[in-house]
This record gives structure tokens, sequence and C-alpha cells, in this order.
């Protein structure tokens, strides 16, 4: 039972087991859907849309009221995702989602848009009933769940049970001892020099963090996609569909190995460190630094037990992919230039499945990955298309 929980004197993000055990006790619950099999993630919670969205004219916080109180002075159309719905670029939505919590003390939440939502520059975070805050739920929150979702590159359609974002489960303080990364570095590497592009061995800070920075080196001088204007619909239930050169072109950085960022436009690089998350801890991207520059990094910042780890450790380091939005002017990055930080923290306990293929999870190898929408990058369009004259 879950309130077996509380015996834990420990603090962590929930694993798997105890997500099941939130859904069984109707901590998590939702009145007529069932909870996927699929959707209980290593450390998180895979969210659906509920029926209906409602077109806003902006986004909105409830602050000391509720959602559905605020909604009339802001809403602008109700629409019906049981068939499927347009989104349009650039506006707003919000979204009742089918799950709902009844959150004991003792015991918050936090949500953040999944790896295919973040690839594909829909913003989305949660709203909850007298708060402040987007995509933190206090402990003993038991009310609904709504999600406000704005697409920026692309026209979308989405249907009722789609998931989008995902939710954590945290008891107390899930944070690391002061250098305790770092130690657990020094036995089994956490930060590698993924294939040498940095020259040097990383390490995480004292403070539990591993700095990421920007890949604009190595063979080629392609290194990322920026979405294209006015593309056609994107339905986000198809999966391996889409011909990626019909939403994405290549960027390619100069001799020097930098790359200017373009306002509003949106890019998907690498970062150049390989990262291996062992499975006690999971992480989250952060912002590096507001002060280093107007440029956001990153929409979707969970990250597993296991990303780039494997079973037994057998893995040698994943690239993180990095969402990248410049603001205002044009915003010059370098290679190896620290653009954000993932933060770790500690599992509960170990889930009893990792982050990999046996799950299904849909990028666990390296490499510059578009959103499951598009088909596979073949090289046929990837790789020769990428040579600048000349190269």
């Amino acid at each position: 039972m879950f309130d077996e929980i509380n015996e834990i004197e420990a603090g962590g993000i929930l694993p798997t087991r105890w997500l099941r055990e939130a859904a069984r006790d109707d901590v998590i619950f939702t009145e007529r859907f069932k909870i996927p099999d699929a959707n209980f993630q290593p450390a998180s919670l895979d969210l659906r849309l509920g029926e209906k969205a409602h077109r806003l004219r902006c986004s909105f916080l409830p602050d000391s009221s509720t959602v559905l109180d605020k909604l009339p002075d802001i809403a602008m159309e109700e629409i019906d995702l049981r068939d499927g719905a347009i989104l349009e670029r650039n506006r707003p939505y919000l979204i009742p989602l089918i799950e709902e919590l009844r959150l004991p003390e003792g015991i918050r939440a936090k949500t953040n848009p999944k790896s295919s939502t973040g690839r594909l520059d829909i913003f989305t975070r949660v709203i909850t009933d007298h708060s402040h805050l987007f995509d933190e739920i206090r402990d003993g929150y038991s009310r609904q769940l709504f999600l406000e979702v704005v697409s920026r590159s692309f026209t979308i359609k989405v249907r009722t049970e789609l998931s989008l974002n995902q939710l954590r489960l945290i008891k107390g303080d899930p944070g690391c001892e002061q250098e305790e990364l770092l130690r657990l570095h020094r036995g089994q590497p956490v930060v590698v020099d993924q294939g040498g592009l940095l020259g040097h061995p990383p390490e995480p800070g004292t403070d539990n963090t591993v700095s990421l920075s920007a890949n604009l080196g190595g063979d080629r001088r392609w290194v990322g996609y920026r979405a294209r204007k006015n593309s056609s619909l994107l339905e986000l239930s198809r999966e391996n569909h889409y011909d990626p050169g019909d939403y994405w072109e290549p960027v390619y950085a100069d001799q020097t190995r930098r790359l200017i960022l373009e306002p509003e436009e949106f890019y998907l690089l690498t970062a150049a460190e390989g990262i291996r998350i062992q499975p006690d801890y999971a992480a989250e991207m952060t912002a590096y630094d507001p002060s280093s520059g107007e440029l956001r990094t990153h929409y979707a910042g969970f990250f597993d037990p296991g990303f780039g780890f494997g079973e037994l450790g057998r893995l040698p380091g994943v690239q993180p992919v990095m969402e990248v939005r410049a603001h205002d002017v044009p915003f010059m990055i370098e290679h190896g230039q620290k653009v954000c930080t993932l933060t770790f923290e500690k599992m509960l306990e170990t889930p009893d499945k990792l982050y990999g293929a046996e799950i299904g999870s849909s990028y666990p190898g390296q490499g510059l990955i578009l959103s499951k929408h598009f088909q596979a990058q073949t090289s046929h369009w990837q790789l020769p298309l990428f040579e600048k004259p000349g190269n």
C-alpha cells in the first residue's frame, strides 16, 4: 500500500513500483480511463490529454483562485479532442488532463514535457489550482491537473489520451550530499568526453551538477537542425511517418566552430559531453546561467535512471539533445561553450526497470535524433546533404 512509503526515512524521487502503488491507491487516479502500463517510466508517469481543449487569449496562473474560476475571462473557444483537433502555432491552449492527484502530506510532484514534445518545439507546463507556479505541485494537493500547450514551430493535431508531458512524485528532499556525484564519478564515470570532442576529461561540480556545452566540433561542420517555417500539419499520433526534410533544415558551424543563432528560431543541437546516469539517480536539465545570454536551452528536462548507462553500466554515455532558442537579438555560441546544467537527485529506491530500448524508450542511443514522428534519418537525407560544398 502507498501508505507504507511513510516508513521510508530517506527522501527521493519515486520509481516505477511506487508510481504503480500510487495509481492502485488513487493517489494518482482517473475517472474512467485505465492508466496504460507503458505510461509508467523508471522515474515518471506519462500524463494524458483529456477530451477537450480551451483556446486561450493569453497564458495565466490562478494564484489564489481555481483554474476553472479564472477560465471564463481568458478562454475564447472550447474544442473537442476525441476525434482529434488542430492546435495553431503560437496560440496557448489549456487542456484538462485525464490523470488527477490526491497527494498525501510529504509527497509533492513536478512535471515536465516529454522528450518528443520538446524536440518538436512544443512548450507545455502544468497549471494547478491555488498556485502561482507552473509545473510544481505542492504536497497534499487533491485536484485536477491542467496542461497549457503552445506549439511554437509547427501546427499540430492532437487527440484524447495523447501524452505530451510527464510527472514525477517526490518524497522529502531528493538532493545529493555535497560532492556525492563527484565521488560517484571517480569510481564509475557520470560524464565523459564523448569521442574526444572537448580534449579534456570533464567532471561534475561539487554541487552535484554537470555542465553541458554545445557540440559544434567533430569531423563534420553540420551540427544540428533548425525548424522550417510554415511547414505542413504534424499529427502527433503518427510515428515514423513524416519526411524530416519537410520540417527541418541543417545548420552548420563556421570554420572556427561557431554558430550564430537567429532570434526566435528553434534549433536542435547536442551536448559535447556524454552522460551516464546510474540506477540510483535521476537528473533534470536547467538553464546554465541567465546572465550568460538570453538563451533558452531546454524544454524537456527529465532524465531517467539508466540514461546513457544501460544494463550493468555497459553504455559509454549518450550526448543529450538540447532544444535551443535565442531571444531578442542574434546570439553566437562556440564549441564547448557551457549552455545548460544537469542537476542530479537521488531515487527513493532503485527502479525495477531502467531507461533504454528494453522498455521501449524512444531515444536510447547516441546522436542527434529527431522526434519519433519522423522517418528514420537515412543517408539519402541526412549526411550527403549536410556536407557543405567544398568540405
